[in-house]
């Protein structure tokens, strides 16, 4: 079940009276730690009120294809891209057969039509519906079309008829949806990533930061997530987008970063990207300071260290596996292995960021992995995006050995 760690899943329910275990799918999923948007066709309110899966699913259930409030908050083309899986339970006799003709007439429909997501269909219904030569040539055209089927079950219906036709529990199909998914190299477990710069204050205008720009951070953080892992990314002031299934914590000065990192605690790794500010003033002014009128005196500021995160998490009683950067100008290896001894780090991870090509602000990076083996291993120059997932990759095969 833990491949269903960070998947968004669009849960649609048609009408028939096993529309009352979809609540029990909701919680099953969720649980799982799949996040869940609803969609219901109009028969499927006369069974299960559309309050109780909001409720459960903790977003608004989607039902009408014109409405424009509910385009404007998620429209169906945006929820069709959303989507990692499509999944109908139940999925009635008569849902079934406008998928088999490609019918459009609702907004449940017309999702499916327009996503790339696998489509899964549970369905239920009276045991001769569902032994029906219509109902079975529609089952032969989905399947042909790679529409995954759970079930149905065979058994008691609420007719009272016994047969084939009902909708398996909500625990089996969470766990066929789950086996949809490959397994992540990082299912299951925990990824905190610091990334960006910090800024420490010396008056209410002026600060102390440096150029780094989170996009190598936020890069993992986005592979991490791709890879199966609950991801918490504490990110100092940067101008970048929140990937997509991460939890993002925002933060200004050191201290404020470590304190975030600490919080997120208990988590299996953590990569330090950040270019966190090594010094910072011992006091912040109240008012902006003024230079002195005719005077070409210059100004002296006083600073005193900050906390260093990557040692503290190394050290810390619920210590991750760590993996450190190395941001350097000159003997990049040197330095980068004197860090990864000192700060007690499993991995460090060694850029050139004289380089304008690659570095801070650049889209671009090359860098090399040094493990306690001490023996380098050189990721040429990439986009960050590209070097996030070898990165995450080296690391997994590390954890998980």
């Amino acid at each position: 079940m833990q491949r269903l760690l960070n998947k968004q899943v669009v849960l649609g329910v048609s009408g028939g009276i096993a529309a009352y275990k979809s609540a029990e799918l909701v919680r099953r999923l969720r649980d799982a730690g799949a996040q869940v948007r609803v969609v219901m066709t109009q028969a499927a309110r006369e069974f299960i009120t559309p309050l109780t899966l909001q409720a459960l699913s903790g977003h608004p259930v989607h039902g009408d294809l014109l409405d424009p409030a509910a385009e404007a908050a998620m429209g169906h083309i945006e929820l069709a891209r959303w989507a990692d899986l499509v999944l109908i339970a139940p999925a009635t006799a008569d849902l079934m057969a406008r998928l088999a003709q490609g019918r459009g007439d609702d907004l449940l429909t017309t999702l499916v039509l327009a996503t790339d997501a696998q489509v899964a269909i549970a369905p239920a219904m009276n045991q001769a519906m569902w032994r029906d030569p219509a109902t079975q040539a529609n089952l032969s055209l989905l399947l042909q079309r790679d529409v995954k089927v759970f079930g149905p079950a065979a058994g008691q219906q609420a007719c009272g008829d016994v047969g084939p036709g009902r909708m398996l529990e909500p625990a089996e199909i969470a766990a066929r949806s789950a086996e949809c998914f490959e397994r992540g190299l990082l299912a299951g477990r925990h990824v905190l990533i610091n990334a960006g710069p910090t800024r420490e204050a010396i008056d209410p205008v002026r600060y102390i930061s440096n150029h780094s720009s989170g996009k190598m951070g936020f890069a993992l953080a986005e592979a991490a997530a791709e890879a199966g892992a609950r991801v918490t990314l504490v990110a100092g002031p940067v101008n970048l987008p929140t990937p997509p299934r991460v939890e993002r914590v925002d933060v200004i000065t050191a201290v404020e970063m470590l304190a975030a990192c600490e919080a997120a605690l208990p988590a299996d790794l953590f990569i330090g990207s950040a270019a966190v500010a090594d010094y910072r003033p011992v006091t912040c002014a109240e008012s902006k300071l003024k230079k002195e009128p005719g005077s070409d005196a210059g100004m002296t500021l006083e600073l005193v260290r900050n906390p260093d995160i990557l040692a503290t998490l190394a050290n810390h009683p619920q210590r991750p596996w760590c993996v450190g950067f190395a941001a350097e100008t000159h003997d990049v290896l040197g330095y980068a292995t004197d860090k990864l001894q000192r700060k007690n780090l499993e991995l460090i991870i060694a850029n050139d960021v004289s380089s304008t090509s690659i570095g801070f602000n650049s889209d671009d990076n090359a860098v090399t992995l040094i493990d306690r083996s001490l023996k380098p291993q050189a990721l040429p120059q990439a986009s960050k995006q590209k070097l996030a997932r070898q990165i995450v990759a080296f690391i997994a095969d590390k954890l998980n050995a």
